[in-house]
């Protein structure tokens, strides 16, 4: 089994770099960042907890940026995004970026994608909310083809070239609650499936298979995201088949994460 992080990655947390040293030091695989570009102060939008904001949504660091000091203060811990707002992005620039941190850190890039939940954030971004899932697959896609094709090309851009390719074809894993539209997505266009909270997995996953199988192609990885973990709990995702099991932790200054890696820890 194989463990990651993710935590909210701010300007009050620890470090981004000095908790990536930590978790490769202790054995863990991977850390994972998430992205809000803003909050609009409406607050129009009720968090999916139904819960005050937490402050850390209104301080997250650029995903992209964070990894970087995240990869250049390790070897081999790989970096992800827990999650990316494909939506609200340009596709060409993030597919650059995305290409150069992997090149750079020897390919240990993953980009967990998501949709986003918060109307006004989305609709600052010139995307309006009932299309974000379709914005976001249009976007993957160019980034995908650029990642991949000397000369590539797709809907909104003319053929083109954008070097460095990275090492690898970075993996793409879609977080969301399972349901039918989600698992037409991953086996279009993904890799995988990040569900939150790592609940209700068991029964999500015969419908999962049926949705690859019907792309014809392989089942799709699972990795239960930004879960609290405990030996009972990893036991009986291996159990299931999951190999990749990433854990939460707070926002938080370093006397309070490290202890908690620690924990973490001693289940590696």
């Amino acid at each position: 089994m194989r463990l990651g992080v993710t935590m909210f990655a701010t300007d009050l947390a620890m470090p981004v770099h000095e908790l990536a040293r930590a978790l490769e030091e202790r054995g863990f695989d991977s850390l994972y960042v998430p992205e809000h570009t803003h909050i609009p102060v409406s607050r129009r939008t009720p968090h999916p907890s139904g819960a005050e904001l937490p402050e850390e949504y209104k301080r997250t660091l650029d995903p992209l940026v964070a990894l970087s000091y995240a990869a250049a203060a390790t070897r081999t811990l790989r970096v992800g995004t827990g999650i990316l707002l494909a939506a609200q992005r340009d596709p060409i620039v993030t597919a650059k970026a995305i290409a150069s941190l992997d090149h750079l850190s020897g390919g240990r890039v993953v980009v967990g994608v998501g949709f986003g939940w918060n109307v006004e954030e989305i609709e600052n971004h010139g995307v309006p909310y009932r299309e974000r899932r379709a914005v976001a697959r249009r976007n993957v896609l160019a980034m995908r083809a650029l990642w991949r094709d000397e000369v590539a090309s797709f809907d909104g851009f003319e053929p083109s070239w954008s070097w460095p390719k990275p090492v690898q074809v970075p993996p793409v894993h879609l977080g969301g609650a399972a349901g039918p539209k989600l698992f037409a997505h991953v086996a279009e266009y993904a890799d995988g499936w990040m569900p939150i909270g790592g609940r209700g997995i068991k029964a999500a996953l015969p419908a999962l298979r049926e949705a690859c199988e019907k792309a014809g192609r392989p089942a799709a990885e699972v990795i239960p995201f930004a879960t609290l973990p405990t030996r009972e709990k990893l036991d009986y995702y291996a159990s299931l088949g999951i190999t990749q099991v990433v854990a939460g932790l707070p926002s938080a200054p370093a006397d309070v994460v490290l202890p908690l890696l620690d924990e973490y820890a001693a289940l590696l």
